[in-house]
């Protein structure tokens, strides 16, 4: 800082100031003050020292922060929901009904379809019901 002095007698005082840091009103971008809370989540980062490290006041920094939450916080109660007509998927039953051989009996003017992995028991219990039912 320097300061100029005028002789008393003519009536005043001057005084200029140089400023060498930036300053008092600096206009932050947005993708800057992102950039610098992101480096204060980081593990192990201390406000204080990257405030120092950006000179802004830990403050400022803070203030940026809780900004943040709160943006972030109102930004998700608005996202647009955009639906889409559901893609047909095939039944994953008749898939494999299809793709695996299948055994046909016709017994008593009735017909059986039987699917692998049927359980014997059911299927030897339902052949004597249809035996049962055509004699």
């Amino acid at each position: 800082m320097v300061d100029i002095s005028d002789d008393a007698k003519d009536g005043g005082y001057r005084r200029v100031e140089v400023l060498t840091r930036p300053g008092r009103r600096r206009k932050w971008s947005d993708d800057d003050k992102a950039r610098i809370v992101a480096e204060t989540l980081e593990p192990g980062a201390v406000v204080a020292e990257v405030a120092r490290r950006w000179q802004v006041c830990s403050q400022q920094v803070f203030t940026w922060r809780r900004e943040m939450r709160a943006g972030a916080a109102v930004r998700q109660s608005f996202i647009p929901i955009v639906a889409e007509a559901p893609v047909p998927t095939p039944e994953p039953i008749a898939a494999a009904a299809r793709a695996a051989p299948a055994i046909e009996v016709r017994l008593a003017d009735a017909v059986l379809r039987v699917a692998p992995g049927t359980d014997t028991e059911l299927l030897t219990t339902v052949l004597r019901a249809i035996r049962a039912s055509a004699a």
